[in-house]
């Protein structure tokens, strides 16, 4: 395949989003997808939850890049309707569709991430040229969940949990890599250099921030609880990305000054 052309990225206003765009506007004319009129070049209208607009959205595109994701943990099927709206958009055009997944997704009895594994399942079904990558946990969602956890006079942790939070740079360089290449089918998962405990993880946080806080483990029951205990949703096989946790609050902080 040579270098895509058009190049239609869903969800280009997120976390991954922005940085994936970014790196794709000097390779390729880069579409944004936004429910919202245009909000500047590059933008076009589509509503992933209707389907409209997203026929003329992806008119013409050789590639798209899906990483929107609704992150609704009540409503997990939202993710499976959008992207099947997606596919339906493309009818009898063979654009090379490369979706951004959760490593774990086929081992953790958890709604959101089953939603996430019929969506790869639909994309593998499609009949376009396809390519899935699984990545860990970002470091900027983690760093979300801390702050929350610890906003009271102690910091709450899951007891046992352990996760491998990885770099959103270090992932969207992976899709450049993907999305300018030819389809691939599933690819090797993506994940952080370390397998941290989240108390760990949290204690990064609270030294980075100034803040003194008890840090307490609560258990998780249940499959989900043995899932995430055992590590479920760490790498079995893959590729680990080199930027730690503690590498991403360091740049973080020189960067903003303050983390919240």
């Amino acid at each position: 395949m040579t270098r895509p052309e058009r190049v239609l990225v869903t969800g280009g206003t997120g976390v991954l989003g922005r940085e994936l765009v970014r790196r794709l506007q000097d390779r390729a004319e880069v579409r944004v997808l936004s429910r919202r009129p245009p909000q500047g070049p590059g933008f076009v209208r589509g509503d992933l939850e209707t389907g409209e607009g997203l026929a003329a959205a992806v008119e013409g595109v050789d590639v798209i890049a899906h990483c929107a994701s609704a992150a609704d943990y009540w409503r997990p099927q939202r993710d499976v309707t959008q992207t099947r709206q997606l596919l339906d958009a493309v009818r009898g055009a063979r654009p090379h569709l490369v979706y951004v997944s959760i490593v774990g997704v086929d081992r953790i009895p958890f709604a959101f991430y089953q939603a996430k594994l019929d969506a790869e399942r639909l994309v593998e079904d499609s009949g376009v040229p396809w390519t899935v990558l699984r990545a860990t946990q970002f470091h900027d969602l983690m760093l979300m969940y801390l702050m929350r956890l610890s906003k009271g006079p102690v910091a709450v942790v899951a007891r046992r949990s352990l996760l491998q939070p990885v770099d959103v740079g270090e992932v969207a360089e992976r899709m450049t890599e993907l999305v300018t290449g030819p389809a691939a089918g599933r690819v090797p998962e993506l994940g952080g250099p370390r397998v941290e405990s989240m108390a760990d993880l949290m204690r990064s946080y609270l030294v980075a921030v100034s803040r003194r806080r008890p840090i307490i483990g609560l258990p998780l029951w249940g499959r989900l609880g043995a899932a995430l205990g055992v590590g479920g949703h760490l790498l079995t096989d893959g590729d680990r990305g080199t930027v730690t946790f503690a590498d991403y609050l360091h740049a973080r902080i020189a960067s903003d000054g303050v983390l919240g």
